[in-house]
This record gives structure tokens, C-alpha cells and sequence, in this order.
């Protein structure tokens, strides 16, 4: 638990209660992660998103709707354990790969965007003489796959940004927004009908959907910068941004289809990089959008729009 962070009497028993059947089902065993640590983490992701004088039931079931085993492993890598560490190799290298591919679309790059999170992953830094590791912010809400790719495609805008930082002030427009690089032509031209699919999908979106959507995609907004200007907790929107992305893949599957093309013709057009679309997904996104329009700005994470999440 944090220091100046007091456990909840209703947390702490509900946490004693579940611990030795969470532990067991956990594998903590075999992941090297004692009872008394896990015990700890179990009452800070609790204290963390349980509201102020939660019963102990409501504890309970909290506790209970955890990613259990998944919580434990990444806290385990974490805090260093290397047969942890071995495991998430195991698991999750591939997916990372492949995740990493789909958004930067070249095999080296894609390496690289993976490889480079590995560290950060792992925990190599130490910070007031404790192990630094991004997994230690994984709290078992949600499966640690999806919020690997949230992190590595955080990376990838991260990079992105770096990239711009580094461009010329002479190449800055009279309002401030830099002059955008020449489109490459694309290799093959894309089915029209993709972008009169994903055109009528994006249409069919509520305006705040929208909204969520252009600034997560486009912007390059975190879940807590959105969650603030709409009031609701980062958890919820993470949720949405994950079912908004299924959803509009479905949609525009379903309107391809609905066009003549075969299932597998359909998902095969879905692999074109949206970039060689001529459409403009930062228009069809911000109708009817408030707030005021964002800064023009073209992030390749809207790829994943069209290419959803699993």
C-alpha cells in the first residue's frame, strides 16, 4: 500500500478473507510473489478504484472480478521475479510483435517499437531505491493484453511526437499548425467501397463517440485526459475507446458486405493502411464534436479504428 494511503476497514477484511483462495488461484506460488505482498497489492488496486465507504461485500466483489492471474504475473515481473518475467515472454512477445506491426506497418520498425518496451516493461531503473516498471501500473481491471496495446501504441504516438518536436519552426503555418509532408502515392488504389463503408460508420456515431474517438485516435489524448472533459473515470473510457473500435469494425465489415463483397474480400480490404483512403476520418470524427475542433494532426493510431481491438 501507498505510504499516507490508510486501507479501509471494510477493504482490509475483505482482502484477509479472499486472500489464501486469490493467492492460490493467482499462481503467485510459482511466480515468487509472497502472500504479504500480494496482499498489499490486492488492498491498494482496491483502495484505488472503490468508492468511499464501500461495504465489504461490494469489496469482496470487486476483489473478485479481478484479472487475478494476470495481476499477479505483472506485478511479479515487476517487482523482478525472473521466472515471472520468463513466462510473460512467453505469453506475450508474439502479441506484442504483432500488435506492434499492425501499427507501424514494417517489419523492422515493428521490432523495434516492441523491443524498445521491453525495458521499460521489465523495470531496469530503480527510483528512490525502488524497481521502476510500467507493469507495476497494471491493475488487473482489464486483461493485460488489451492494456499492453494501449501502452505500446502510447509508445508509438510518444515516438511520433518526438519526430514532429524536431521539425523546423520555419515549416509553421501563420496560425501555428506545421505545413503537412507530401502524401506518397499509394501502391494499389483502395475498393471505393471501403471508404463509403467506413464513412457511413463513422456517421453513425454519437457526437460525444465521435469526440472520444478523434481525441484518442487523432490527438493522441491520454484515457484521463478524456475521462476529465467528460466527467467519468479513465476506467470507463478505456472501456468505450476498446468497444468503439470493435464496433465500427463490425460496422464496416457489415457495410461491405451489404455492398456485394464476400466476408473474407471484406476483412482483406480492411488491411489497407487508412492513410491511402480518400477520406477524411478527422472530418467524418469531428461532426457535430464538442468541444472545439483539435488541431489538425494526422496519428497513425487511427489505423486501429479500422483494424479494432481483439
Amino acid at each position: 500500500m501507498r505510504a499516507g494511503t490508510p486501507i479501509s476497514a471494510s477493504v482490509q477484511s475483505a482482502v484477509s478473507e479472499l486472500l489464501s483462495e486469490l493467492h492460490a488461484a493467482s499462481g503467485c506460488e510459482k511466480l515468487g510473489l509472497a502472500r504479504e505482498s500480494f496482499a498489499e497489492i490486492l488492498a491498494d488496486v482496491a483502495m484505488k478504484y472503490l468508492p468511499a465507504g464501500a461495504t465489504e461485500a461490494e469489496s469482496r466483489t470487486f476483489l473478485l472480478s479481478l484479472r487475478i492471474e494476470e495481476l499477479a504475473l505483472a506485478r511479479a515481473c515487476s517487482a523482478g521475479h525472473n521466472t515471472a518475467w520468463e513466462l510473460f515472454l512467453i505469453r506475450y512477445r508474439e502479441k506484442l510483435y504483432q500488435c506492434a506491426l499492425r501499427i507501424a506497418r514494417e517489419d523492422s520498425a515493428a521490432r523495434d517499437l516492441a523491443d524498445s518496451l521491453y525495458a521499460e516493461l521489465y523495470g531496469t531503473t530503480t527510483r528512490d531505491g525502488q524497481r521502476v516498471s510500467k507493469l507495476a501500473s497494471f491493475t488487473g481491471r482489464g486483461s493485460l493484453e488489451g492494456w499492453l496495446r494501449t501502452v505500446l501504441a502510447q509508445e508509438f504516438v510518444n515516438r511520433y511526437r518526438r519526430t514532429r518536436r524536431l521539425v523546423s519552426l520555419d515549416e509553421e503555418g501563420e496560425e501555428g499548425s506545421q505545413f503537412a509532408a507530401p502524401e506518397p502515392e499509394p501502391v494499389s488504389s483502395p475498393d471505393s467501397r471501403l471508404e463509403a463503408a467506413t464513412d457511413a460508420a463513422l456517421a453513425s456515431l454519437s457526437s460525444e463517440d465521435r469526440m472520444v474517438l478523434a481525441s484518442y485516435f487523432l490527438d493522441g489524448r491520454t484515457l484521463a485526459e478524456i475521462a476529465r472533459l467528460l466527467a467519468v473515470h479513465e476506467s470507463t473510457i478505456s472501456r468505450k475507446v476498446d468497444k468503439l473500435a470493435k464496433s465500427l469494425r463490425k460496422k464496416i465489415l457489415a457495410n461491405l458486405t451489404q455492398q456485394g463483397m464476400a466476408r473474407r474480400q471484406a476483412e482483406e480490404a480492411l488491411d489497407v493502411d487508412v492513410r491511402d483512403l480518400r477520406l477524411d476520418i478527422r472530418r467524418s470524427l469531428a461532426q457535430e464534436s464538442s468541444p472545439p475542433a483539435f488541431p489538425r494532426k494526422r496519428e497513425s493510431r487511427v489505423e486501429a479504428l479500422q483494424e479494432g481491438q481483439d
